[in-house]
Formats: C-alpha cells, structure tokens, sequence
C-alpha cells in the first residue's frame, strides 16, 4: 500500500506502493555500543542495517506496541473465567502464551508483529467451542491444540504460499483497510467517543463526558506530535493521556492497593487439554470453525501489516506454533494483535520490536495493578492515527471495477460493525467469486477463491445451525 509521509522539512512524498509508513521517531537518548553493550548484538541478531532501522527505533516501537495490547492480561483471564478456568491462573497463561509468541516472532520470523489471545478468538473459545458446542474448556483447549497444527501444517507446506497467490491484489489492500477501520472503530468505541444507543445501535457521546473527552484531548495532543514528528510521539500520548485521565476523574487507583498474585492455581490449565470428545460431530466442528477462523484472520492480518511482505511465510508459522502452544499452556488461541500497528507506525521493522514487546509481559505479571490504570482513553487516539494510516490502502484498489469494489466495501463494513475481522474477511471471500461469476468474468477469479467462498459459506451455516 502507499501511504503519505512527511518529512521533517513538513513536505510530502508519495512511497511506493506495498510499503509501510515509518515516522521517524528519535528516543530520549542515545544508545553507544559502551553505554549499551547489546547495541551491537541487536544490530546482528536482527539485521537491522538491512530493514534500514536501528536500537532505539525498535526498542521504543516495542514499548508502545506492549502497552496497547496490555490491556489482554487481566481482559482475557476473566473471559476465560467465565468458563470455570481459574482466574489468576488464566492470567499466568495469558502472559505465558504472550510472551512465546513474541518470541517466536522475533527469533524464528525476525517480525515485528505482536502475538496475544485475541479478544475475538477468547469470545469465540467461550461462547461457541464451550457454551454452544457444549464442550467443556478442557475439551476446547483440545480443539484449540488440533486447530494450532492444522494452521502449521498450513503454514509448513505450500499451502501457505498457494493461498497468498491465489488471493487478488485488491483482497489483499482491502484486508489492510478494513482492519483500519476496525482499528479505529475499537479507539473510538474504546475511548467512549461512540456509545450504545438502543434505537440506532450507536452513537455520538456527549463530548463533556469525561471519557470521551479525555480522548478528543489525547487525541488533539497526539495527533501534533505525530504531525511535528515529536520524538516518542505514541509513548508520550499514552502517558499524557493517563494523566488528562487522572484530572477528568477516570483514572482508578484502588488497584494499586493490592500487586499480589499467586501461581498455585496454574497446574491446573498447564497441559489440561482433554481429547476425550475427539470422536464427535461437536468436537470436529469446532476445530474446522477454529482453523477457518485462525488462519484466514492471520493471513489477512500479517499481509496487511506487515512492513516487509518477504518475512510472511516465517511469520505465519511462528503464529501457527504460538496457538499450538495455546493449547499446551492453557489458554485461547493467540493471534496477531491488531494494534501490532501501533508498533509498526511507530517504526517497528524487526523481530526486536515484538522480543521487546514480549520480554514486558513477564515484569507485567507483577505490576498489573499499574498497568489497570492506563485507561482506554489514552489508548484510544493511538489506535485511531494507525486506523488512518491503515485505510490509505484504499487507493491500491480499482474501485471504478464494481466486482472489485463491492468486496472490499463489505470488508470495510461488516468489520467494525460486526466487530471481527474474521467475519469481514469472510462476506468478502464469499462475494470476490459471486460477483465475477455474476459478470460473466468467473475465469478471473482462481479456483482456491472459490474453495475458499465455500468453505466461508459453510463456516457461516454451521454456525446458524449450532
């Protein structure tokens, strides 16, 4: 995708097309090979000179990028309680799976993508696999395993490699688009800027509403750095905007009361997996349903973001291994993190970039309590910017084709609005061959495509029926 950047003289370029948008961000110091002995050793480890990136950058993209997926720690371990799964023991998991799929980005695939549970994949664990499917967690956290080497398997053959060539050019910028108006939704719902409204589903918050304008005002605050190209600009605004947070009154204390937590309750959900149901029409549906989900919403969300598209392939299996491991050490699927974005925006080019990212879940198992009173708000206006950045792509796609156009249009809806990316990828792999074939033009549109239309449609059938 192209994207526009400024300069530091304050003039724009046009980059070339399937580039990320990297704002030059200069840290508070500087590192020296004396003052910082693992410089060098960063440098090497992570082919740094080759991205065209250096310590501070990645270091700093990192730091950002953990503190907008912090939220997951505690957000997922009392979804997955919901469930009967220990609480803090699902927080332990959590951390666990966070911090090895970070790692496997970073030493295996050199990437600077961010692997958490995601929220929709900890949702769809919860309330298909368990509630609807009636599997216990146990059994779930099978399907999650069987699931995670069906994606390897993917990702570890040609199939990989096939299904990319055989996706158009459009999907691909489509994807990139929708998940920026996903990501920017989730700032601005997130942010209380749109509420709920019982007639019209949403709507405008009141802008005196000390969340919403905590967020207008981090966001106006943000958006100067941004454009000033202020070092630090991500960081600083989340700092910021906990303190414009903390005078508004919607910073909550009381979490710093307690920082204890105790890790006797995990040997419950370490290799607690059961595959006692592995002979039923329940279990299979709920690892076909999770494999379909996993692989495409990976797929679309590693091509959409990732700044160097050669790096997919060891990326998307180090994502393929980190949900095997899901299963292993008790906890939803992991995925790449939406907000993997932030990171990248604010210069990530390398696996340092999620090593960072990921060595700070372990410190953060002890101090959740600090991290509880970041609030969303000074999160939010972060994750809009990259929405905008993200939506950019737009351009790449020939939107005078209408057969063209129509997909990537209910992408870019049915995302937010249905709050998934995997259900937004799917109403566009389902209408790509429904309009070609419409238009008479079905022999532009690859037989995967179709296999993957209906393999979509059947995952939407199944999930009414169940």
């Amino acid at each position: 995708m192209s994207f526009v950047t400024i300069n530091k003289a304050g003039s724009h370029q046009d980059l070339q097309p399937f580039t990320y948008q990297y704002y030059e961000i200069i840290p508070f110091f500087t590192f020296s090979d004396e003052v910082f002995p693992l410089n060098t050793l960063f440098q090497k480890l992570f082919y740094m000179s080759d991205q065209k990136t250096n310590v501070r950058t990645e270091l700093l993209a990192g730091v950002t990028a953990f503190i907008t997926v912090a939220y997951i720690i505690v957000v997922n371990g009392a979804i997955l309680h919901t469930v009967g799964m220990p609480f803090e023991a699902a927080i332990i998991a959590t951390v666990i799976c966070s911090f090895l799929g970070c790692m496997l980005m970073a030493f295996w695939a050199n990437s600077p993508i961010i692997i958490i549970p995601g929220m929709g994949d900890n949702a769809f664990f919860v309330y298909t696999l368990v509630l609807s499917l009636g599997l216990s967690w146990q059994q779930a956290l099978a399907a999650v395993f069987i699931a995670g080497v069906v994606f390897m398997l993917t990702t570890v053959t040609k199939g990989a490699e096939f299904l990319t060539k055989a996706i158009p050019t459009s999907m691909i910028h489509a994807m990139t688009a929708g998940i920026g108006f996903f990501i920017a939704f989730l700032g601005l719902k997130n942010g209380g800027v749109i509420v709920a409204n019982e007639s019209t589903f949403v709507q405008l918050a009141s802008i005196t509403d000390p969340y919403a304008l905590t967020t207008l005002l981090t966001l106006l605050l943000v958006l100067v750095l941004f454009l000033r190209n202020v070092k630090g600009n991500f960081l600083i605004g989340i700092i910021a905007g906990t303190l414009i947070g903390a005078v508004l009154g919607i910073v909550d204390f009381s979490s710093l009361k307690d920082f204890s937590l105790s890790f006797g309750g995990y040997s419950e959900l370490f290799l607690a997996f059961d595959f006692s149901a592995i002979n039923t029409l329940n279990f299979w549906t709920a690892v076909f349903s999770l494999s379909i989900v996993i692989i495409f919403q990976n797929m679309g969300a590693q091509l959409g973001m990732l700044p160097d598209k050669s790096k997919f392939k060891k990326s998307f299996q180090a994502n393929a291994f980190s949900v095997i491991s899901a299963g292993i050490f008790g906890c939803s699927p992991t995925t790449t993190a939406a907000e993997t974005a932030t990171g990248v925006a604010a210069g990530g080019r390398t696996g340092l970039t999620s090593f960072t990212a990921g060595i700070l879940f372990i410190p953060a198992l002890f101090v959740i309590p600090l991290l509880k009173i970041i609030p969303s708000s000074a999160i939010a206006p972060v994750l809009i910017i990259v929405g905008c950045l993200m939506i950019q792509s737009i351009k790449e796609i020939p939107l005078q084709d209408f057969t063209e156009a129509f997909p990537a249009y209910l992408m870019f809806a049915i995302m937010p609005l249905s709050f998934s990316v995997a259900n937004g990828i799917a109403f566009g792999f389902i209408a790509y061959p429904l309009v070609k074939l419409i238009t008479g033009r079905r022999k532009e549109v690859s037989v995967t495509m179709y296999v993957i239309a209906l393999v979509f449609l059947l995952y939407f059938i199944l999930g009414s029926i169940l």
